[in-house]
């Protein structure tokens, strides 16, 4: 070995100076972005993310039901995590689910206040929702859980989610045990389970483009309804 080997001269070395390089090299936004007009906008947000989320399916974006959820402790420490939106209401109420022994479920316990964001990268457009979370309800969140399939209802049964785990032949016999129950008991329903609601108290809609000239427009909910604005990018 040669003394630049040695010193790792000799070789590429991946550090945060490549991974910088190559984060800039990547393109940001596709071509061909869609238009938005924001003088053109419904009076309310739901009309409007049910317009884009028609919009994200009918352009076969991956996963669009997919959003970042954050949340956070009674100390405001964030944590943050990849949920499915379950449904949205016309009143405003964008609704997801998750135990209520999950850390995210305990941090709600504490601090309620959540941001939701959907991205949609072949369109160039985030959503992003602000609220504060409660429980829909136990029917509600029985609901939820029994229309999962039988591997994600199996998995939520187990009910140990974020805590340390051994190894895989424990997480396996648990979830073959979970699995016997279901199969014992199909209407069987995981006690912490919980569907949240989130009545946004605004929702912001950013539309990218290619020159940099953005869109943003931002709702926020008042005691005579909707009102909306355009944000400086």
């Amino acid at each position: 070995m040669s003394e630049a080997d040695a010193r790792g001269g000799g070789r590429e070395r991946d550090g945060p100076g490549n991974i910088a390089d190559l984060l800039r090299a990547l393109p940001v936004f596709p071509p061909g972005l869609p238009q938005f007009d924001p003088r053109s906008v419904p009076a309310d947000p739901v009309s409007l993310f049910w317009t884009w989320l028609r919009d994200a399916v009918r352009d076969q974006v991956p996963g669009p039901q997919a959003m970042v959820v954050a949340t956070a402790d009674d100390a405001g420490r964030v944590s943050s995590r990849v949920l499915l939106c379950k449904d949205v209401d016309e009143a405003g109420r964008w609704y997801f689910a998750s135990s209520a022994g999950s850390v995210k479920g305990r941090e709600l316990a504490v601090n309620p206040r959540a941001a939701l964001t959907f991205y949609w990268p072949q369109q160039g457009r985030q959503v992003r929702v602000r609220g504060t979370a409660a429980p829909a309800g136990r029917q509600a969140s029985a609901a939820d859980f029994l229309a999962l399939s039988p591997a994600s209802r199996a998995e939520a049964l187990d009910g140990h989610q974020s805590q340390p785990l051994d190894g895989l032949n424990e997480l396996d016999a648990a979830l073959r045990r979970a699995q016997a129950r279901i199969s014992a008991d199909p209407s069987l329903v995981a006690a912490a389970w919980t569907l949240y609601a989130v009545p946004a108290e605004d929702v912001e809609f950013w539309q990218a483009d290619t020159r940099r000239r953005h869109i943003r427009v931002q709702y926020q909910r008042t005691a005579d309804g909707w009102k909306h604005r355009l944000l400086w990018p």
